[in-house]
């Protein structure tokens, strides 16, 4: 009877709060370098989340072709999914690399085309892209976004977030990737200032070389922030897929960081 109440409760939510299930994460080096079962084991990790936002797809051949391969997996998985690639980054003096969005078709409607920000790109290495998506006759925009490293300084680049929303009055805006920077610095501070909230604080997202004293994550560098006027959150987390292999050596084979997620429903 407990876990019938449970059950009653759990689907009353669901009907007053419709939620959406983003997922964000870098996959490192996302390109052929990543075999059949590695890309089989992703699909697997990301099968149960609507709307997956990729970091670090490969610029050259091999990255667009590891995003088909992982939404035909995806496909195989009970649900119809779709996705978007990013044209290459413009970034000359760093490394260049593609985004990418997987969706299931049956929960999110994809609204216009996406695109790269280009109105930052001299400043911004690996500029932002842009994907609107439809859920619940509602509208949502996810910013995918990977900084540069921790060493090149990456608050030169995030500080000209603050303008985005005012550059883009009309989108519901939710910041989401590797930010190589944690959610304290304040970088974020205008953000905040505007409304805007991290789903994790304090919350370590990279994968050490090997685990010591039982720690193996590094540091916080993945997250989502979103508005809080215009966004209801309902849950967020990690996935610590490394915990289901050997070592860290196989599961950084995977990626050297851990997908984070976010489930919302919309004001």
């Amino acid at each position: 009877m407990k876990y019938f109440f449970t059950f009653l409760f759990l689907l009353y939510i669901s009907i007053l709060y419709p939620q959406a299930k983003l997922v964000s994460w870098n996959l490192e080096n996302f390109g052929k370098s990543k075999s059949d079962e590695t890309i089989s084991y992703i699909a697997n990790t990301l099968k149960n989340y609507d709307l997956v936002a990729i970091q670090e797809v490969v610029a050259g051949y091999g990255g667009a072709q590891a995003v088909a391969k992982l939404a035909d997996e995806l496909n195989r998985k009970g649900a119809k999914w779709d996705y978007v690639i990013s044209e290459p980054t413009s970034s000359s003096a760093y490394k260049t690399e593609r985004y990418a969005f997987l969706w299931k078709t049956a929960v999110l409607k994809k609204i216009g085309n996406p695109w790269l920000e280009i109105k930052y790109h001299l400043e911004i290495d690996r500029e932002p892209y842009f994907c609107t998506f439809e859920y619940q006759k509602k509208q949502f925009t996810i910013v995918n976004f990977h900084a540069i490293t921790k060493s090149k300084q990456p608050e030169t680049e995030i500080k000209y977030f603050k303008y985005l929303p005012e550059e883009y009055p009309t989108l519901n805006l939710i910041f989401a990737g590797d930010f190589n920077c944690p959610q304290s610095h304040t970088v974020f501070n205008p953000l905040k200032k505007m409304g805007y909230k991290a789903i994790l604080e304090n919350q370590k997202t990279s994968l050490k070389q090997e685990c010591k004293n039982g720690e193996c994550l590094s540091a916080e560098f993945d997250n989502m922030h979103y508005s809080t006027i215009k966004v209801k959150p309902l849950n967020s987390g990690i996935i610590s897929f490394y915990k289901s292999f050997n070592s860290l050596k196989e599961a950084r084979a995977v990626s050297d960081h851990i997908p984070i997620w976010f489930e919302f429903s919309l004001n």
